[in-house]
């Protein structure tokens, strides 16, 4: 009998940290499966969840705050482990009777903490009580709740994590998710393992067997048809519901006119060739390019290929027949972006398979990996056998190069990007970090400079790359890349590219800007 993996979980509630998709990652890193809610979602979810230990995520807010965010007193009697982390820590000890205060001294970054008690939490660091931290607070609590103790302090904070002698209720004033504290894993660890009492059942064989289970008892052998992109989402889904279900499925390859060089091809060798999947091919560029016409807004841009892409699946269901479902890649980081929880965290952006999906549908979705992170995805890839040029495909938007297009998308601008963003593919891959690059890629910008060229005067465009380096989309950093690099890029582009004078590098990280331009 497969595991239940979802039988045992961990709930996190968002009080609007840039940080709390990062707890998510480090408990599934754990093996242990999780979920993240608003703070202020109903008891009776929250009891449904029926959670084993419940995490209360960092936020901007003081508790003193005229809006902060409150959950309900509710969630400490429901008498499962909980662990508050910096706010959620605050917030904690104020609801049970504490006292917060503001503090002179404003603690961020590194900070060394002394542990005071090596039970639970901090069990094995008796070898070294003198811990690294990442510190980001002005709050501070000054009185312990009733029943409390602190079990760390700092040199600013005598009070840098606690505990409830009569309930399994912790708080720390740092930040254990960030990989600025070493040793926060062991920290999570203990929470998850010792004090919570879960399992490392959160595996991605696991995953796969229960999610065969899922989509065969769903489809009752019923067809489906799988928005095939090529990219590593849709490559998984196609190859975990053809593991399923077999010949049940038909993947639909749409040929938008928006994808990179040759990437049509590919995908036809790989898919129909290698794989031996069903693939049908619609080749629809005229279609998308007049639907985009004028178009320069990026929501309206994600929206209008969104909806196209349906409208084709529904009616290419309808030429296979008897078709009810339709599977695609949304990840957890697609709906964490694309749908607000009502909360301190705001829509960043809408996914075109998440927000972009027209309110009616004639077609039922499936969404298989919804819940992972893109190296779990990765993992399940490499459990089903996939080739590793598919598993280690850089992620693609979905909307493809119409958002890295700044304004209207035309096929002149299409023809620029895509040999530009070739060579960028091309010198980055040939580089010896290329694995660990999350994206490289390049964004065709509004705006034209002056140039010269053969000791001509020129007018054109402006090419800027974006090379960023990240573990799950969620937060990313620019790659420090080497002047020669940079430099072969820019004068490639500019030599072998008609109709661009000059390339730039962006340099932003996310937050604050998104890893995409659009």
């Amino acid at each position: 009998m497969p595991v239940d993996i979802h039988q045992e979980k961990i709930l996190i509630l968002d009080f609007g940290s840039q940080y709390t998709q990062l707890i998510a990652r480090r408990v599934r890193e754990c093996k242990v499966y999780c979920v993240i809610k608003p703070f202020n979602v109903k008891m009776e979810e929250i009891e449904q969840l029926n959670p084993k230990g419940i995490i209360l995520s960092g936020g901007p807010s003081s508790v003193y705050d005229e809006n902060a965010p409150y959950c309900s007193h509710q969630v400490f009697e429901l008498g499962v482990p909980i662990l508050g982390i910096c706010y959620g820590m605050q917030f904690m000890a104020h609801m049970l009777g504490g006292g917060v205060k503001g503090s002179s001294r404003r603690e961020y970054g590194q900070t060394e903490v002394r542990i005071d008690d090596f039970t639970d939490l901090f069990a094995g660091f008796d070898n070294s009580p003198h811990i690294d931290v990442w510190m980001s607070h002005g709050d501070k609590i000054q009185t312990l709740p009733p029943g409390f103790n602190a079990i760390a302090h700092s040199k600013n904070s005598p009070i840098a994590a606690i505990k409830d002698n009569n309930a399994k209720i912790f708080g720390v004033q740092f930040h254990p998710e960030v990989a600025h504290t070493p040793r926060g894993m062991e920290i999570l660890k203990n929470f998850l393992y010792e004090v919570c009492g879960c399992l490392p059942n959160w595996t991605m064989e696991s995953f796969i067997n229960n999610s065969i289970i899922e989509i065969k008892k769903k489809l009752r052998g019923e067809r489906i048809v799988c928005a095939l992109s090529g990219g590593v989402d849709s490559s998984v889904v196609a190859a975990l519901i053809h593991r399923a279900v077999g010949d049940q499925l038909v993947c639909i390859f749409v040929d938008n006119g928006l994808l990179r060089k040759d990437e049509a091809r590919e995908v036809k060798r790989v898919f129909g060739g290698h794989y031996k999947i069903n693939l049908r091919f619609i080749d629809a560029e005229d279609v998308f390019l007049e639907k985009l016409k004028g178009v320069t807004d990026p929501e309206d841009k994600r929206k209008i290929i969104g909806n196209k892409f349906i409208c084709l699946f529904e009616e290419e269901a309808k030429k296979i027949g008897d078709v009810r479902y339709l599977a695609q890649g949304t990840l957890y980081p697609d709906v964490i972006e694309s749908i607000s929880f009502g909360g301190p965290s705001a829509t960043i952006k809408s996914h075109h398979n998440v927000g972009g999906l027209p309110e009616k549908m004639n077609l039922q979705l499936i969404e298989p990996l919804r819940e992972l992170f893109k190296d779990e995805v990765r993992l399940v890839g490499r459990e089903l056998g996939l080739l590793e040029e598919t598993i280690n495909r850089q992620p693609f938007p979905g909307p493809g190069l119409a958002v890295r297009i700044l304004g209207e998308v035309t096929k002149e601008n299409l023809s620029i990007l895509r040999e530009a963003d070739c060579i960028v593919a091309d010198e980055i891959g040939k580089t010896e970090g290329y694995k660990e690059i999350w994206q490289s890629f390049a964004v065709l910008l509004p705006v034209k400079t002056v140039g010269v060229m053969g000791d001509e005067r020129t007018y054109e465009n402006v090419v800027a790359l974006r090379v960023v380096e990240s573990r799950d989309g969620m937060t990313a950093d620019w790659v420090r890349l080497p002047y020669e690099l940079l430099g072969r890029v820019s004068n490639r582009i500019i030599n072998e590219v008609k109709g661009v004078n000059r390339v730039v590098y962006d340099i932003s990280s996310k937050p604050p800007s998104t890893i995409e331009w659009e």
